[in-house]
Parts: structure tokens; sequence; C-alpha cells
């Protein structure tokens, strides 16, 4: 049995458990425990020339720089506290795909969802932040949701131009990348409104896109629509090396869940994140970090 399908198996399981149990509606739990793969048997790919990134590199002046005002509710690593429920778990995702990394060529993550309000946008921002936070780590968040963009509501920043002016071919790729006070983050927002987010992003300007800027970034972190609902999520994972699905706990249905599995390649499915679990669900986590906290305190008293 597949870890992703074990992870959708306990999702039902929850689910099923509700009607007896706590309830588990908090948005910034979140149990990375059961989802990653185990892709041993690819390789990874070869890295990238050193000249390429040369070239670039200067080019990321060009990018506009906007005064951030993120929203602490949503933006774990913004705070200054590192205790925040929820950001060890994002640390230990942040480990699991390291190790994936080892085993495959993995650097343009797509961040997705069965259905929406499952947490797929408040994953994919916490990811790039915790990602940031390695020394000399340099990632890119992209909005890809062109339908319900929301990711510059988060960041509190502007909108545009972004994502869809570049594939509308209206701007270039460094003048839709933010920078803001959060070192060595880049971040390009949805953009215009446009009437045809599924034609656009399968328009080819994407792949370009990836190709351009991937030499400049450890990672690119991707926003898409849910997968079930339209179509534009599997027109995405194309262009990206592995798709991370949200499973959002004692909310998204089984089935429904195993249907926006089937609309991803079986080897581009790199994990599953179950989100919103409840304290009980992550007492050994929570446990550690309170009792490390307290012997380090302790320690600075002394």
């Amino acid at each position: 049995m597949s870890r992703i399908h074990e992870a959708l198996k306990r999702a039902e399981q929850e689910q099923a458990a509700k009607r007896g149990g706590l309830p588990t509606n908090d948005p910034i739990a979140a149990d990375f425990h059961s989802g990653l793969r185990d892709l041993s048997s690819r390789s990874v790919a070869a890295s990238v020339s050193p000249a390429a990134v040369v070239e670039l590199e200067p080019e990321l002046g060009r990018c506009p720089k906007f005064d951030w005002k993120p929203d602490a509710a949503t933006m774990l690593f913004t705070s200054g506290n590192d205790g925040v429920r929820g950001t060890e778990e994002f640390r230990t995702l942040r480990s699991r795909l390291y190790h994936l990394r080892e085993k495959m060529n993995l650097k343009t993550v797509l961040i997705t969802s069965a259905l929406p309000k499952e947490g797929k946008s408040f994953t994919a921002a916490n990811l790039a932040q915790v990602l940031v936070r390695q020394h000399g780590r340099r990632v890119l968040l992209i909005d890809a949701d062109l339908r319900r963009p929301r990711l510059h509501q988060m960041l509190g920043t502007a909108a545009g131009p972004g994502l869809s002016d570049y594939l509308l071919g209206s701007s270039d790729e460094f003048s839709i990348m933010q920078r803001g006070q959060i070192e060595n983050l880049f971040f390009v927002p949805g953009g215009s409104v446009i009437d045809n987010p599924a034609e656009l992003v399968g328009n080819g300007r994407l792949q370009m896109l990836f190709e351009r800027l991937a030499p400049l970034f450890d990672w690119i972190i991707v926003d898409s629509p849910p997968a079930v609902p339209v179509s534009d999520a599997s027109v995405l994972a194309k262009c990206c090396d592995g798709v991370l699905m949200v499973v959002r706990s004692n909310s998204t249905p089984a089935d429904v869940a195993r249907k926006a599995r089937q609309e991803f390649p079986e080897e581009s499915l790199v994990g599953m994140v179950l989100n919103g679990t409840s304290d009980e669900a992550v007492p050994y986590a929570r446990y550690y970090y309170e009792t490390y906290e307290k012997k380090k305190s302790a320690q600075s008293q002394g």
C-alpha cells in the first residue's frame, strides 16, 4: 500500500471518527507525517550551469521592491515566534523534501488540493517561508491560481503586475517578481483578472518562465487552483518537477481526494499534506518543542 493511499485512508478514517470525537477545525494545525513518497528509483538531474546564474543574477535588481505587510494569522514565520503552532511541522516538511531531492530532480513544486479551502495557499506560503529561512537559500513563490489568487493578501502586497500579465506577454519575468522585507524570498502574484486561465497557463510561456528563472532559485513553490473543479492544476503540473497535495482533516471526502490524485501522473506526486489536524493528532511534536523551549529558557536565566 502506497504512503499516499495510506494518507487518504487516514483522512477517511478521521472524517468518520469525527462523529464521535473532538472537532479538528483549527486552520493553523498541520500534520505532515504521512504523506511523502519513497522515490529512490528516480535519478537526480544534472546541476545547472554556473554561467547561467552569473548571466541572470544582475537582472534580479530590476525586480520591484514592495513594503509587504504579512497577515500574522496565516504567515507563521513572520511573527518572530518560532513556537507558533505549525512551524515545526513545516520544518519537517522541508526536511523531507530535501531527502526526496537527493533521489530526484526537485526544484519546482506545485501545491494543490482537491477542493477549495483546504489550505493549499497557506501551505505554499509557509513552505516558501521555511525554505528561505535556511542560510543562503533563495526561493520564488508563484501564485498560479489565476481564478482566485490570494497569496498577495497573505503577504500584504499588490496583486500585480503578475503571472497573468507575463503569460499575456505584457510584462517580462523580472518586472512581475516582487521583493519584500523577507530576505531572499521573491514573489510573483496572480496579476490581472483574466477570462481564460486554463488556456493561458497552457500557452507555453509558463514553461519558458520556469526555465528562465530556475537557475536563480533553490526552490520554486507554485500555488495552483484545486484539481477537481478545474483543469488548471493538471496543466501547471506538466511544468513542475513534483506535486504536493493538501488534504483537509475531517473535511475532504476520500473519494474526492482520490479523484484529484488521478489528475496527475503517479510519478509526479511527491506527497500529501494533512492539514487542519487537532492538538491530539500531534502531541509528541508539541511536547518535544515545549520541553525544549523550557530547557532553553532555564539555561538563559541561569
